[in-house]
């Protein structure tokens, strides 16, 4: 059977927010610093499309094929692991602490960003043939992305911060249907479906994730963007990785644990209820 029950794979949910808990460090940094190199490579390819053929749509279309390539290679977000970790706490599970939540949170960021920052220097190598021309098209593109993104939201002061958290919350609650998505099923094929819906609609209409922006504005800082590290920090990266936490573990997280694991008693049926039923029955 390709399909798994809701109480199935949420209890899959908390058993892998259990094992990540207890991952050792090596293995957390590495299969974090490449879930971040895959999907900055898979954020510059959506850009270079969307780019070359004059179609967004299509951009967003092709961009979940890195997030599933990491996925099925059981690379670590830190979009993920926000939603599933935190599953392990709150089950009670022997072992994990507060504590271990939190260093599994760091270090997976710390993965992420280093393998998001090591893309973004390369790509902006290659573009620029070691930095000798001006990038064309896609560099021009990527820079008004981080430009728009930072300066464009604090022109708005408050309204413009909360306006990047609730995007970053938009954000974390599709990425975790994909990531809750692809445990529903035990095909490979049914994984990526579940994944690509999503991830296609986060990316298309224009909602903040966390590790494709650890990659996008360091490489738009690279390319001339005129912002500056405390912008992208104060007006997108913290916001977005606040967002993204709330999205993944309030909308996505809890009412499916609440309601698949920790499930309420059945109501018992009235007396007058059940002569309802009798009457209608005959």
């Amino acid at each position: 059977m390709s399909y798994l029950e809701p109480t199935e794979f949420v209890s899959k949910m908390v058993d892998g927010g259990e094992s990540k808990v207890f991952m050792s460090t090596k293995d957390t940094l590495i299969r974090a610093f490449m879930a971040g190199a895959t999907l900055a490579l898979a954020a510059v390819f959506a850009i270079t499309v969307a780019v070359q053929t004059g179609s967004p749509l299509l951009g967003a279309i092709l961009f979940p094929v890195g997030f599933i390539m990491l996925y099925l290679m059981k690379f670590d977000l830190l979009t993920g692991v926000f939603t599933l970790v935190p599953l392990a706490l709150l089950d009670k599970r022997p072992g994990v602490t507060f504590g271990g939540v939190m260093r599994n949170w760091g270090l997976v960021f710390l993965g992420n960003l280093g393998g998001a920052l090591s893309v973004a220097f390369m790509m902006s190598f290659i573009l620029t043939y070691g930095y000798h021309t001006d990038g064309g098209a896609i560099a021009a593109k990527v820079s008004s992305i981080g430009e728009s993104r930072t300066l464009g939201y604090s022109a708005h002061g408050i309204e413009g911060w909360f306006t990047i958290f609730m995007r970053g919350m938009l954000c974390n609650w599709m990425v975790s249907m994909g990531v809750v998505g692809a445990m529903i099923s035990t095909s490979a094929s049914g994984k990526m479906m579940a994944m690509w819906m999503p991830i296609m609609l986060f990316f298309f209409m224009g909602f903040e994730h966390s590790i494709v922006n650890m990659f996008l504005f360091p490489f738009s800082m690279i390319m001339g963007g005129d912002f500056t590290v405390l912008d992208y920090l104060l007006w997108n990266e913290i916001p977005t990785v606040l967002g993204n936490l709330v999205g993944g573990f309030v909308f996505v997280a809890l009412p499916l644990y609440y309601t698949h694991v920790r499930t309420s008693p059945n109501r018992v049926k009235r007396a007058s209820e059940q002569a309802q039923v009798i009457t209608v029955s005959n």
